[in-house]
This record gives structure tokens, sequence and C-alpha cells, in this order.
């Protein structure tokens, strides 16, 4: 039964809410909290990453190929989601690397790309946001659009000076920062998965990571949701051009992942409720019915 909890996660592209906190958004909504997903763009210039589907017909209908991902990642994850209908940047590939495509989310002026944010914070009025650092998680150009639009919205959706015809001002509770590719959970899983005699996806990877302790310093709340592994990975498997099933998503055991490492990982970064760290709910601190 909804518990007045209300969670939004702002994501660049459909399958980010998959890749990113999925299994702490299955338990929240199995624990009665409404969810909504914000997906700034269509995912237009994503690339066909699943070997399976490259095929005729796909490329040439990724748009829609893309939303009906989506519709289905959403159904079984149980959340409410909306498109802001910007245009997907495209991962630019070169050295140096060439100009973004004209009209993609990445050139959008800052205050317009927020405007449609700021207008379903409002009208959803969560207590609790999250988004990515300030590097996007990883440098795509909608990642940091989205990071940047998220923090903007954070804090002018509460001022009711800011754009009062985008609704009334609400103060969200809690901003976090998604920490899925730390250091220590990537590290974790390989060495149990060599420990078990079996090959990691990860040692290429590890080999040439260059560690930031500091960065990693920076998780201060992780959320127990092993037993939502399962829904997540059927989320995942739902964007079928961009998740191979025989690929590193799914090379480490499930039973491994909850033994080794059974929680998303997150960084609270403001919060206008009181906090104690380290944290293991979103939710802590905020009183459910009541606005902050």
């Amino acid at each position: 039964m909804p518990n007045g909890r209300r969670l939004l996660h702002v994501h660049a592209h459909p399958d980010d809410e998959s890749s990113k906190g999925a299994a702490s958004t299955a338990r929240y909504v199995a624990e009665g909290v409404d969810v909504h997903v914000v997906t700034c763009t269509g995912g237009e210039r994503g690339s066909i990453l699943n070997p399976k589907m490259d095929r005729p017909g796909i490329l040439e209908n990724i748009h829609e190929i893309r939303r009906q991902e989506m519709e289905r990642a959403r159904d079984i994850l149980g959340v409410t989601q909306d498109w802001l209908g910007f245009v997907d940047s495209g991962w630019p590939d070169g050295d140096p690397k060439p100009p973004l495509p004209d009209g993609c989310f990445g050139l959008v002026p800052l205050e317009d790309a927020a405007a449609p944010l700021i207008r379903l914070v409002r009208s959803f009025r969560p207590q609790v946001m999250t988004t990515y650092d300030e590097n996007g998680g990883y440098p795509h150009p909608d990642h940091i659009k989205c990071h940047e639009i998220s923090v903007y919205a954070f804090e002018k959706a509460a001022d009711p000076s800011y754009a009062p015809e985008l609704g009334e001002a609400w103060q969200v509770s809690k901003l976090y920062y998604h920490h899925t590719f730390s250091y220590p959970r990537i590290k974790a899983l390989h060495d149990a998965m060599l420990e078990h005699g079996l090959e990691s996806p990860w040692t290429e990877r590890l080999e040439n990571w260059t560690r930031d302790p500091e960065w990693d310093e920076r998780v201060t709340t992780r959320v127990p949701c092993g037993d939502y592994f399962g829904v997540r990975d059927q989320a995942l498997l739902a964007h079928a051009t961009q998740i191979d099933p025989d690929g590193f998503w799914f090379a480490i055991p499930r039973e491994i992942q909850v033994s080794v490492w059974p929680t998303e990982d997150y960084e609270l970064v403001k919060s206008h409720v009181p906090t104690e760290l380290p944290e293991d709910d979103l939710f802590a601190g905020v009183d459910a019915g009541v606005g902050q």
C-alpha cells in the first residue's frame, strides 16, 4: 500500500534506470514508495550493444524501439515515468572529440533544460531525489547535463519566486548521487569470482583502474536490496538493444553478488532533514507525511 513516500530518479537515457539503482527502486516500490523515473532523452543515438539485436529494422526504428523497451522496464520495476523530450547527444568518438550535434540535450541552455524537470518536481513533490555526480558517472554529455539540471531543479523548485508558472514551490528533502561502479565493489566481486575458480569480467578493467580513494569515501548510504537483484536483472533485459544477456552484466552469478555486495550505494549530497551518516535508507530522517 502507498505510504506517502515519494522518490524521484532522474536519468539521461532509457536503460539508465535499470543499470543504476534498480534493485533499491524495486525494494522501495515493494514497500509502498511511489517511485517516479524521469528520462531526459529518448536514447536515439544509442548504439546497439547486444549483437543479437543488430539486425535489419532495429537501428532505423531505434527511437520507437527504445521507448517500447522503457515501457517494459518500468512495468517490471513498478514505477511511473516521464520523458523530458530532449534529443540524445550521442557519445562523441575521436581525439579531439567532434562537436555535439545541433539541437541535442547536451547543448540545451541550463534554464531551458531544467524547466520541465522543475515542473515535475513541483507536481510530483518527492521527498528524495537521485541523479549522477558532477562527472555524470562517466563523462557522457547527456549524463553531465542530467547532473546539472537535477542539481539546478533541486534548488530552484523550492524557490517560490522562481518561475511560478512551473507550479507551486516544493522543497525536496534529500539529494543523492549514484555510486554504482566503485572500486571497492568491483574489486570485491572480482576477488569472489577468482575464489570460486571463475573468470572475472573485471580483470582488464581493474588492471587499468586509476583508483581515487577520496572518491570511494564519498559513499554515505548503502541500501540493502539483494533480494531484488532478480527484478533489476529482468529490467535490464527489457532493454534488449542495450543489454547483452551473455555480456558482463550477467557474468557474475547472482548468488555471489548477494553474498559479497548486497547493497546499492549512494552519496548524500544535500539534506534538509537531520541525518546520521552512514545510512542504510534513502528516506532516513524524512517524515513521509510532511513536505520538507
